[in-house]
């Protein structure tokens, strides 16, 4: 990549304002947006049932914030062209409205995005404009979590789950399968959007898009890996060997030297 593409085009080589704001400001965003939705997918592969309140807020949480950032980089390479008016500009983009955002992208691309990929955002946007706020209302201390609700309501329509909402002793469990088709909506929302950038800073010849490797934003964006089945293997497998190998070096060596703690072996499947 060339400096005159990157926006070296003054005699002194320095960067033009505009082109560094989009170029890596917005960069740092997007790698944002991929650590608060890897932690969104963590939370949620780490999620034995879909019941506790807090694990669901802190799965919503991190999804919203995630993919509002992931958008508003998005609309920056799509809109911005030099505006009039910078301030106002800049203001469009205080928004938690996530339909909104992916509203404003339509103008321009078409996003490959169905009714769980629209409903989910929409689901996003309550939840960050209302549901979070939702236990600082005295008057609503009764009530049953308003996003605990909203999240199962989008379970059942939309994951294949069968809720039991009778009774506190019957876990809704999250299994491997429920994990696998959030995984793919969540995927898709971000390898779209992810696209939308790599497109429009394709156009612009900066590189926008670009994330470190083997950072928390690379296994969204480019691995494109949307679940933990492949860490759990491995964990498994690495495990397996620590546990049987009679292979020597430093490290294995330094290993062994120390005495293990006392912990029971017929707890192992807890621990």
């Amino acid at each position: 990549m060339t400096a005159e593409s990157i926006g070296y085009g003054r005699k002194d080589g320095a960067m033009r304002h505009e082109n560094f704001w989009q170029n890596f400001s917005m960069g740092e965003e997007l790698d944002i947006a991929g650590r608060f939705i890897f932690n969104g997918l963590r939370t949620f592969h780490e999620m034995e049932t879909l019941d506790l309140e807090e694990e669901i807020f802190e799965l919503l949480y991190n999804l919203s914030v995630g993919f509002e950032r992931l958008f508003k980089v998005a609309v920056v390479l799509v809109e911005w062209d030099f505006p009039a008016d910078q301030k106002s500009f800049e203001k469009s983009l205080i928004t938690h409205n996530h339909a909104e955002l992916l509203k404003r992208l339509r103008v321009k691309h078409s996003l490959k995005l169905a009714a769980p990929h629209n409903a989910f955002l929409q689901l996003l946007s309550k939840f960050y404009k209302t549901h979070r706020y939702g236990r600082y209302d005295l008057e609503a201390m009764s009530a049953s979590s308003m996003e605990k609700l909203a999240f199962h309501s989008y379970s059942a329509k939309y994951l294949g789950v069968s809720l039991n909402e009778s009774s506190d002793l019957m876990a809704n469990s999250n299994d491997s399968g429920v994990k696998r088709r959030f995984g793919k909506i969540v995927g898709k929302l971000s390898s779209e959007v992810y696209h939308v950038v790599r497109n429009e800073a394709g156009k612009r010849g900066i590189c926008t898009y670009e994330v470190r490797h083997a950072s928390k934003a690379s296994k969204i964006f480019l691995s494109q890996g949307y679940t933990f089945d492949r860490e759990d293997v491995l964990l498994r497998e690495l495990m397996i060997f620590f546990c049987n190998s009679e292979k020597r070096s430093g490290q294995l060596d330094f290993v062994r030297q120390f005495k293990p703690l006392g912990f029971d072996p017929e707890l192992a499947d807890e621990y």
